[in-house]
């Protein structure tokens, strides 16, 4: 099988442009070619000579891989599916009024073990590289109209933080797809040794998957908990400033008869005092042999208003795609079986 071009900085291209008899100022064109004019075929960079592209096309291929299925939600979403070697990865494209986001994902499975998520519950498959990070972007029917990207999909994006690193500089370098890093939110269980590289590397926004603010509680349904507890995460994050364009927040998905008491509320007040943050609270979408249910909207709204009344910020985010198992804690990379499409 050829290599592929996606998922290379203009450094690697020029390398590989030499070794194809161009100059190596070649590697900014192909990065254009790649990311700017967004190419499918290696023969349409035509200021490349023809004798150059034949010598790419031998080794090379752009590298763009379609969707192996898709299935489109009642309120619009859509979830694709990517075959990634002998596994399937899935991304999700959510719309919302003038904002389009990609849910991308990481990992094939995941390592992290949280109770509450069938990625978690399908174990780890492999990283993916930045090609398959990349092509999420590239592959979908919206890929020209994307607004926004969360790296919320499957997997553990910390625990691929090289790959993830070199997608986050593809999306945001002006080489590349010159997105602002604002419009980039990255998902972690909170992995504390390339949680600071992240801190320290990357502009983008964060985003905390916290759900309980006792240790005990937490390593419950959260196994990290114990490798990372959620004390040192929020000290760690405490450290960088968040009163500006960058942003913090917190993800708690709301179980019934978990983790919704006023002591639970209080915990989490006095956990992120001090830290200029926003709590997304979360509808826990039911799966199989789960001992805990979700919560009624009457519970997540009392919930919110004793977080509001203790300073922090909170807001109940709103479920989407759940009728095609495309919401938080449903993704499995698993086929359709009825049909291409769901309507």
């Amino acid at each position: 099988m050829k290599e592929r071009l996606l998922g290379k900085t203009p450094e690697e291209l020029a390398a590989i442009a030499k070794e194809a008899g161009l100059p190596s100022f070649a590697g900014k064109q192909i990065a254009r070619w790649l990311y700017v004019n967004r190419i499918s075929s290696i023969g349409e960079m035509t200021n490349l000579s023809k004798a150059g592209r034949e010598a790419l096309k031998e080794s090379y291929e752009v590298g763009i891989r379609p969707p192996a299925d898709v299935q489109t939600s009642k309120d619009g979403t859509r979830k694709y599916l990517f075959e990634v070697g002998d596994n399937a990865i899935e991304a999700v494209m959510i719309p919302d009024a003038e904002r389009i986001t990609l849910c991308v994902s990481s990992q094939a499975g995941c390592k992290m073990g949280c109770k509450f998520c069938m990625t978690g519950r399908q174990g780890f498959h492999g990283n993916l590289d930045a090609a398959d990070i990349i092509n999420q972007f590239f592959a979908i029917d919206e890929a020209g109209e994307l607004t926004n990207a969360v790296f919320m999909g499957m997997g553990e994006p910390l625990d691929n933080w090289d790959n993830v690193k070199r997608a986050l500089e593809i999306i945001t370098a002006p080489w590349g797809l010159a997105w602002s890093p604002k419009r980039v939110t990255l998902s972690t269980i909170g992995v504390l040794p390339n949680l600071k590289r992240f801190l320290e590397e990357s502009k983008c926004h964060l985003a905390v998957s916290l759900h309980n603010p006792f240790p005990a509680e937490r390593e419950e349904m959260m196994p990290a908990q114990k490798a990372w507890s959620l004390t040192e995460i929020v000290r760690l994050i405490k450290q960088y400033d968040f009163t500006s364009q960058r942003r913090v927040s917190f993800e708690y998905t709301v179980f019934e008869g978990w983790n919704n008491t006023p002591a639970h509320a209080e915990a989490l007040v006095k956990l992120l005092r001090g830290l200029e943050c926003r709590v997304n609270l979360i509808r826990f979408h039911k799966i199989p042999d789960f001992p805990y249910g979700t919560a009624p909207d009457t519970v997540m709204e009392e919930f919110r208003s004793k977080l509001e009344k203790g300073g922090i910020t909170a807001t109940i985010r709103a479920s989407r795609g759940e009728d095609i198992f495309a919401a938080c804690g449903l993704l499995a990379g698993k086929h359709n079986n009825n049909s291409h499409e769901n309507q």
